[in-house]
């Protein structure tokens, strides 16, 4: 880069991922250096070089303190500087080697944090990895086998080994240094970038003005890693006893990196411009689509023409209601669709008196993801399941006592009124609560129908886009409507209940008499007769046992075991027929005054309701002034945006007809 930004040295000296945006400046003799903000990136400082220098060691140090001791987010700064190219570099933590065992795990905890840090930074596949080694045996080169986890072949890996000064002394004889310099294809698996690993040196030391700064400017730092470079391939060859050659040579020192990495990233940008002209001439033709599109937006600002897209929005928001309740598979279920469970998250569930609910999975089509007519036939299915089999609640004997009470006119028990009083106020208590869950559940189905129908708008370029205040509108009056609508059939509904409720009419209540009978019968005993008994003896057993039942139910308060079966058997025939009635009942109600309404009444309340608003003060329906506002910003903004795309595509054009040329002549 051409300038020294941290610490080189020993030790950790970076604990959160730098990321340096460099630019070639040719005006900038020093770095120009901007900090961005950690809370806004989109806010940038100006800093010294000293400064941001200064903020690095600062956040180690704190971040030392720590007990993770290593962050993730990076700290980001831009560079523009003479002898920088166009570049960004993201410096990250050197890898930790924990010692193994219990008393370590503190570091073993920091060496995975760090680790997958890295791991996530080098995810990108455009990213080109400089791999930095730090030892003398290619065998145990522990970074390269975390790289190689994500860059199996090491193709847009390039491998330098570090602190190579400190190395070279290590070799006892030139048969290891020749290894070391030309390591076999089986000690380097993959196909590395540039064919083998470069070696570097960089002589420790600060660059300041202060007492502990070795260098006083970046060009004497620069000087003495070019006479470190010349000091190691001198050392080399002594080691060796010969001459280095060019190609090894090429591999010596941070220059010959820094000039193959500048070669690589120029090919690399050669090869990309053809590539990036195709991108360019999309970008123009949507860019210019989309100032097109504006300059309609504008051109279609009065009354009139705003009118006329309301109205056509109308009518195309209400086919796609319709669509959605006559079924379709536009809309994506995994984006729109709920499972019965999700529906009664969101909508609520059947619960009955007990508290508990029915198992969802034994629903039909409870896993699937419905929206529209079939969720709402789903929901009702599911009532109809669940209300349609709840029995009636136990009856104690102690509710039979206090439901006889006294008559006007005499003190008997009437066990007939007794058991039409516990049934209709069994059935009330039970059935009620499910009126209000079938309301909250249906109304929470056809209130997911707008997003939907907006999204099939969307999807078929019919969505008035820009217009927040006019679809407001309209999502406050479809949803007005629901609400208004479920409430009016939840209230008809109720009706129902409170009057098969309120009176017992036998033929109505009593759907199953035959059932009764039988059970009546099989209490009062089969008629049995012989051949030999005489009419009178049978007469009088008859009055008898006709005097033990007036007894047993109408003279005696003591509740016999036959007194409580007659109640138990009257009122589950009244609870039965209450519950068919209802069930029926509300299904057609729900269908007719919820569900039609939306088909036959919705339109003409929409439309009324645009009228109205049509007819008062337009900029309140459509916000025109905001939106011309509005629109003139973007039209601007893309005008701005059109003229850098022109400019970059004349720019990458040209260079394309300058590498062709060139490819050309060098051909000839």
């Amino acid at each position: 880069m051409g300038f020294q930004f941290n610490h080189v040295g020993g030790g950790t000296k970076t604990r959160r991922p730098i990321t340096l945006h460099m630019k070639y400046n040719p005006n900038c003799d020093s770095p120009l250096c901007f900090l961005v903000s950690d809370s806004d990136p989109s806010l940038a400082q100006e800093k010294s070089l000293q400064e941001i220098q200064a903020y690095i060691e600062a956040e180690n140090m704190r971040l030392e303190q720590q007990p993770c001791q290593f962050a993730a987010k990076e700290i980001i700064m831009r560079v523009e500087y003479k002898y920088c190219p166009n570049l960004t570099i993201i410096d990250t933590p050197g890898l930790i080697a924990p010692a193994p065992g219990q008393k370590n795990r503190a570091f073993q905890a920091q060496a995975r944090a760090v680790e997958s840090l890295v791991r996530a930074k080098m995810q990108h596949k455009e990213f080109i990895i400089l791999c930095l080694e730090d030892c003398n045996d290619w065998s145990n080169a522990s970074t390269r086998r975390v790289v190689m986890q994500i860059d199996p072949e090491l193709s847009r890996t390039v491998v330098v080994s570090t602190k190579f000064d400190t190395k070279i002394p290590q070799f006892a004889r030139a048969s290891d240094v020749e290894v070391f310099l030309s390591p076999p294809a089986y000690t380097l698996d993959g196909f590395m970038l540039g064919d083998s690993p470069f070696f570097t040196s960089v002589p420790s030391g600060r660059v300041g003005s202060g007492h502990e700064s070795v260098y006083r400017s970046n060009d004497e730092f620069k000087h003495a890693i070019s006479l470190r470079e010349m000091e190691d391939v001198a050392s080399l060859e002594e080691k060796l006893g010969r001459l280095l050659s060019k190609q090894e040579q090429s591999r010596i020192g941070v220059s010959s990196l820094r000039l193959f990495l500048e070669d690589l990233l120029q090919k690399r940008y050669m090869d990309s411009v053809p590539l990036i002209i195709p991108l360019l001439e999309k970008e123009h033709r949507s860019t210019t689509r989309k100032l097109s599109e504006i300059n309609q937006e504008l051109s279609t600002l009065d009354e009139v023409k705003l009118k006329e897209k309301g109205r056509a929005f109308h009518d195309l928001f209400l086919t796609k209601l319709s669509l959605l309740l006559k079924g379709t598979v536009v809309a994506p279920p995994d984006k729109f669709g709920e499972t019965l469970q999700d529906e009664r998250v969101n909508g609520g569930a059947f619960i009955g008196t007990d508290g508990l609910q029915f198992p969802h999975k034994l629903i039909p089509n409870a896993g699937m993801r419905l929206y529209g007519g079939a969720q709402y036939h789903r929901a009702m299915a599911e009532f109809r399941f669940v209300a349609g089999g709840i029995k009636c609640p136990p009856i104690t004997r102690e509710e039979i006592v206090n439901a006889c009470g006294v008559e006007d006119i005499h003190d008997g028990t009437n066990y007939s009124r007794t058991a039409c009083v516990i049934a209709v106020a069994k059935a009330r208590d039970t059935f009620e609560p499910f009126l209000d869950q079938l309301g909250c559940r249906l109304l929470h189905i056809l209130k997911r129908l707008l997003p939907i129908s907006v999204y099939l708008l969307q999807k078929d370029g019919e969505y008035l886009s820009g217009h927040a205040v006019f679809l407001r509108r309209i999502t406050s009056s479809f949803n007005n409507f629901a609400e208004s609508s479920e409430r009016s059939c939840r209230e008809k509904c109720m009706e129902d209940l409170v009057s098969t409720t309120r009176y017992v009419t036998w033929s109505l209540h009593n759907k199953n008499r035959a059932g009764l009978r039988q059970f009546l019968d099989s209490f009062g005993g089969t008629e049995q007769s012989s051949m030999g008994i005489e009419s009178s003896t049978a007469i009088q057993t008859t009055d008898t046992r006709l005097a033990d039942l007036l007894d047993s139910t109408l003279w005696n308060r003591r509740l016999a075991p036959s007194s409580e079966r007659i109640v138990y058997a009257l009122v589950q025939q009244i609870f039965h027929g209450i519950r068919e009635y209802f069930l029926a009942s509300v299904e057609l109600k729900f269908n007719c005054f919820l569900l039609m309404p939306v088909v036959d009444k919705l339109p003409a309340l929409l439309r009324e309701d645009l009228e109205s608003a049509f007819e008062d003060d337009l900029d309140d329906v459509f916000d025109i002034s905001n939106l011309r506002h509005s629109l003139g910003q973007q039209k601007r903004e893309t005008e701005i945006e059109l003229k850098r795309i022109k400019k970059l595509r004349e720019k990458f054009r040209q260079i394309h007809e300058q590498l062709n040329l060139h490819e050309v002549m060098s051909k000839t």
